[in-house]
């Protein structure tokens, strides 16, 4: 059995109950379980969750420099960026119908995407953004009165 090719990165997100968190992820984004792995006393031992051609990883705080967002008072020491193809608003409305709560509304940014940002229920702040134009890199700049540096400006 030849397994398939994996992204670069993956990400790890942990939560105090990860079973219920690829319910939710599942639901609420339209992410797909990949690898679910049980552990002998019914504990959840490693999963993977797909998303276009982005991978995650999903489990519990398994190890003492492990922790959730509610190990750390709410805060979030990463956040999580999806890269939709269409239809922002509609996943949006998903997420919020869901239970997810909006950190960011969806918005216009000046690098030509429409964004917004979500805090699941185990804690995580996921932002997702969906490319609506295309803006050279001195529109950006001009735009955001910031000074980008860049290899590659799509």
């Amino acid at each position: 059995m030849t397994l398939p090719s994996r992204p670069t990165f993956i990400s790890a997100v942990f939560y105090d109950d990860p079973f219920a968190a690829l319910d939710w992820l599942e639901r609420a984004f339209g992410f797909q379980r990949v690898m679910v792995i049980t552990n002998p006393d019914g504990s959840l031992g490693h999963s993977e969750m797909s998303f276009g051609d982005g991978l995650i990883m999903v489990g519990g705080p398994w190890a003492d420099w492990i922790g959730t967002p509610g190990s750390t008072g709410g805060r979030n020491t990463q956040n999580l960026h999806v890269q939709l193809e269409t239809d922002l608003d509609g996943h949006h409305d998903r997420a919020v119908a869901a239970g997810g709560v909006v950190v960011q509304p969806p918005q216009a940014q000046f690098y030509g995407d429409r964004t917004y940002s979500v805090r699941d229920p185990g804690g995580h702040v996921w932002s997702f953004g969906q490319t609506v134009r295309q803006v050279s890199r001195a529109e950006a700049e001009a735009a955001s009165g910031l000074s980008i540096e860049a290899d590659a400006w799509a």
